[in-house]
Formats: structure tokens, C-alpha cells, sequence
């Protein structure tokens, strides 16, 4: 995730059900959203394969690493991606940036703000959610 001396930790959606934050969105939010500015560094939060790098509907633009059977999915992420399918990286790398609220040009894209521009996926604000297809445990 986005290394803690950036103090980029707070989480503006929890995993779970809410209400939808934009139109066309799920309730159902299978991530946790974290406030930060366009351009922050995301983090490899281990070491793994890049597994997807594109534009995943209400994922906007999202890169996926993949570690054994597990895999973090990093949604609402700049469209100039630093990784390729394929890459191996190291836990602590970085793999790409915070991407922009708005985004023009994707075609098929449903979501948008309130002044209905196109946004980067179902998102309100720049940040940017993290997830696993694991379910998350709290310890």
C-alpha cells in the first residue's frame, strides 16, 4: 500500500455494504478506499507477478499483482502505468500512481461525477481501493 511516512492511511470506504457513491455503482464495496492525492506512489505490498493492467469497468483503471493464489487489485490508478503484465516485482516497489478523478475517452464507460463528466471508475474523490479476491479478516 502507499507507505506510511506519506500519511496517506486513512480509509474512506470500508469493505461491505454502502450506499452506492455514484449512479450505476454496486452497494456492495468489495474493497477499502484510501484517500490520496493524484500522482501518490503505490506500493507493491509484496513481491509478486503484475497480472492486469487496464480499465475494469467500475475498477477504472487497475493494476493486479498477483502472489501465489492471492491477488491485490489496485483500482483508480493512473492510465500511464510504470508495470506491464507479466512484470515480476519486489514488495516495496513502486508500481504505479494514484490516477486522476476524471478521465475521458474510455469507451463504455458508465460512471460518472456529478457534472457528469466521466470519473476513473465508480469513485467520488481521488484516491484510490485496494482489494483482494480473498476475503478480508480483521485481527
Amino acid at each position: 500500500m502507499l507507505g506510511h511516512h506519506h500519511g496517506y492511511t486513512k480509509i474512506n470506504s470500508y469493505f461491505g455494504y454502502r450506499t452506492s457513491p455514484t449512479a450505476g455503482a454496486s452497494s456492495y464495496h468489495s474493497g477499502l478506499d484510501i484517500g490520496a492525492p493524484e500522482g501518490a506512489k503505490l506500493i507493491a505490498v509484496t513481491s509478486g507477478e503484475i497480472t492486469f493492467t487496464g480499465f475494469l469497468g467500475g475498477g477504472g483503471y487497475t493494476i493486479t499483482l498477483t502472489s501465489g493464489n492471492i491477488k491485490f487489485t489496485y483500482c483508480h490508478v493512473s492510465p500511464y502505468y510504470i508495470v506491464s503484465k507479466g512484470d515480476f516485482v519486489l514488495q516495496g516497489q513502486v508500481i504505479g500512481y494514484v490516477g486522476p478523478k476524471n478521465v475521458y475517452g474510455v469507451k463504455g464507460n458508465q460512471y460518472k461525477d456529478e457534472n457528469g463528466n466521466p470519473t476513473n471508475g465508480a469513485t467520488t474523490r481521488t484516491s484510490f481501493t485496494l482489494w483482494s479476491k480473498n476475503k478480508w479478516r480483521l485481527y
